[in-house]
């Protein structure tokens, strides 16, 4: 089978020769042509548990001194609500089960009375090939297949309150998404009183995970874990007001083939129990040295102000540990966690690691954590490849000893994640374009000012073959392959659209602004259109309208030249139209016979419009947007025509091309 990157290649090559071969066969005279389109706690009480400093719990509750603050904030600076403290012990055993004790506190931010908790138990989504996860995605994800015998799952053995009641008999699995009985990663919890607004519960549990081969973002690989959603979660409580929403409650979703993830901001204290010989990267920063005992190593993680916590472990690790800051970056310790095959690779991953924390601090804001871990899978972990946690990412898998950019292109986009989804904490399960399309809008600006890597803006456009609107849940689209161009490609591509009508400098003011207002909350689409109608003292109703809420691009085409001889001269009738939406000043080029060209601009609100040119040459061609500044244009093969062709001909070279292009284009999946 040809790998992945070589048919986008050969595609994209085979594509832009075609729509070149196009554009000189229609500029060519008539007679020329015939006539015939890129991964044992000891199970104790709850206060053997790892536990969280005085600063970050929550009034009332029960503390310990055990673990310092993270040396890189002040005593009084705490940046979210905190909604959420965890506190766990697991084991890492038998090569892929994980054995846990969780304590798990929720402090109620609505006003409403909540009698049920809900929890995400995300490796269930492995356990066979009928869950939501498996009969959506078909068993691949991202060129990855599920290994034969590869299932996991999770399974709670105990739940109480701090009472010490037991709460198993009163769960139950949900499936508020699409009702499959085989489905077991939500679980409804039913408390035995009440919660007010304002107050505090604490739930007990004991948990064990059997990681699945490595495949969707988690799993094992020989002696490679990566432990990602590997602890039974709690979902998000939604305020009134919060996303649009009218009344306060519970966002539910189950795990979907192309769904990410949803969660609030808190606190974690997490120990973590490995092999001896192996090293962990993980979420936060270390509170001590790891320990070993009785042929443990014992590690010991402390974060704040994030909404998620991950870990990697393998006994083959190459570390390095390099301090950066700048005037935009206080002071930030990188971590790498690499193959061993890649050793000699350090040094691309810290300079690209680097550029990144440089760069997006200067545009979006300062990077508030003092570390950020970078690990590396093995060539066999590729499903673990190119994924965000906070704190935490990790790279392309080292299946190349000697990779090209995809290298720095993917350490860049999985650390801007760390402020669209990171800090910027939008809703993957129903918006996935504000964490997707913003990292590839802010990695793809990174590639050019760093690397020189200009981006073919036309020929991504080119690729979306079916447009659908931004706002939409991420398993709603029509594939993997609609997600991508939509949640990715598109989303990136709305970007640009503002950037191209504001200019970069106000454009930058508009992404620092939506960056400054909602970190550490959840921001929707709406959200980010009235920031940019603040920066920008304007409207934008028209343009979200059909870009991100509908899925609409835009199309205009050349229609028609006829061309008339006068006493002193020439007359060009030109037609032109609009087959899509709506975009501001289309740019018109008209070249006459004699070389001379000149420009006008259409408003490209019309459903058509027609020019009447008086001048002493012919018109040779018209070509509408020539430098390609639309940038939410995807069919391009009608955006020029010469005066000579006929109308059946300028038809059969548009119809046939432009279809053979869409074909190719439509078939590069993300």
């Amino acid at each position: 089978m040809t790998p992945a990157r070589t048919k986008i290649i050969l595609l994209s090559t085979l594509a832009l020769g075609l729509l070149a071969g196009t554009l000189w066969l229609a500029w060519q005279p008539q007679s020329q042509f015939d006539p015939q389109f890129t991964g044992k706690p000891s199970y104790g009480s709850p206060s053997e548990s790892a536990l969280a400093p005085n600063m970050g719990k929550p009034p009332g509750a029960n503390i310990s001194a055990e673990l310092p603050r993270n040396p890189s904030q002040s005593a009084s600076e705490i940046l979210s609500k905190r909604v959420v403290e965890y506190h766990i012990d697991v084991s890492l055993e038998e090569g892929r089960i994980l054995r846990g004790t969780e304590m798990l506190t929720w402090k109620h931010p609505g006003k409403k009375t909540v009698n049920d908790l809900y929890l995400h138990l995300y490796p269930n989504a492995f356990s066979s090939m009928e869950t939501t996860f498996m009969k959506e995605s078909g068993g691949k994800l991202r060129g990855d297949t599920m290994p034969k015998n590869g299932f996991g799952s999770m399974t709670l053995t105990e739940l109480k309150t701090e009472d010490g009641l037991s709460l198993m008999h009163r769960t139950q699995y949900v499936q508020p998404d699409d009702g499959n009985a085989d489905d077991r990663s939500l679980m409804k919890v039913r408390l035995p009183k009440p919660v007010r607004g304002g107050e505090e519960v604490t739930l007990y549990m004991k948990f064990e995970v059997k990681l699945p081969a490595i495949f969707a973002r988690m799993g094992v690989t020989d002696d490679f874990v990566m432990a990602g959603q590997w602890f039974p979660k709690l979902s998000v409580y939604e305020t009134a007001g919060q996303r649009g929403r009218a009344e306060e409650g519970w966002n539910l979703h189950q795990y979907h083939g192309n769904s990410e993830f949803y969660a609030d901001f808190g606190i974690y204290s997490i120990r973590i129990r490995v092999p001896e010989t192996y090293i962990v990267a993980a979420t936060g920063f270390p509170t001590r040295g790891a320990v070993r005992q009785n042929g443990q190593k014992i590690y010991q993680f402390y974060a704040d102000d994030v909404h998620d916590f991950a870990w990697a472990a393998s006994p083959n690790f190459a570390t390095v540990e390099e301090p950066f800051s700048t005037d935009e970056v206080p002071g930030v310790k990188i971590k790498l966690y690499l193959d061993p095959s890649h050793k000699e690779l350090k040094g691309r991953y810290i300079s690209a690691a680097k550029a990144a924390l440089s760069y997006y601090s200067k545009w979006y804001g300062p990077y508030p954590y003092s570390t950020l871990s970078i690990v590396v899978p093995p060539k066999t972990g590729r499903g673990a490849g190119g994924m965000e946690y906070p704190t935490l990412i990790t790279a392309a898998a080292a299946d190349d000893l000697n990779p090209g950019y995809n290298l720095e292109r993917t350490v860049v986009h999985e650390i801007a994640h760390q402020y669209f989804y990171g800090m910027v904490a939008n809703n993957e399960f129903e918006e996935p374009w504000l964490d997707e399309g913003f990292t590839s809008y802010a990695e793809e600006r990174l590639m050019e000012q760093e690397y020189g890597i200009n981006p073919n803006l036309p020929l991504q456009a080119g690729q979306i073959a079916s447009p659908q609107p931004l706002n939409r849940e991420s398993w709603k689209y029509g594939s993997s392959v609609e997600y991508g161009q939509n949640a990715y490609s598109r989303g990136k591509l709305v970007l640009r659209g503002i950037e191209r009508q504001v200019g970069m400098k106000k454009m930058d003011r508009i992404m620092r602004t939506y960056v400054q207002t909602y970190r550490f909350k959840h921001p929707s689409s709406q959200d980010f259109q009235r920031i940019v109608e603040r920066v920008t003292g304007r409207s934008w109703s028209h343009y979200f309208e059909q870009y991100v809420y509908d899925g609409q691009m835009a199309d205009f085409s050349v229609d028609r030249i006829t061309s008339h001889k006068l006493k002193n001269g020439y007359e060009a009738v030109v037609t032109l139209s609009k087959k899509g939406a709506d975009y501001p000043k289309i740019p018109v080029q008209f070249t006459f016979k004699d070389g001379t060209t000149i420009f006008k601009a259409w408003n490209g609100t019309e459903k058509s419009t027609t020019y009447r040119i008086k001048s002493s040459s012919p018109v040779s061609y018209v070509t509408l947007d020539p430098l390609y500044t639309i940038a939410l244009e995807n069919k391009h093969i009608n955006n020029n025509l010469k005066a000579e062709l006929s109308e059946k001909q300028q038809t059969r070279w548009s119809i046939s091309v432009t279809k053979l292009l869409e074909t190719l284009l439509g078939s590069l999946s993300w």
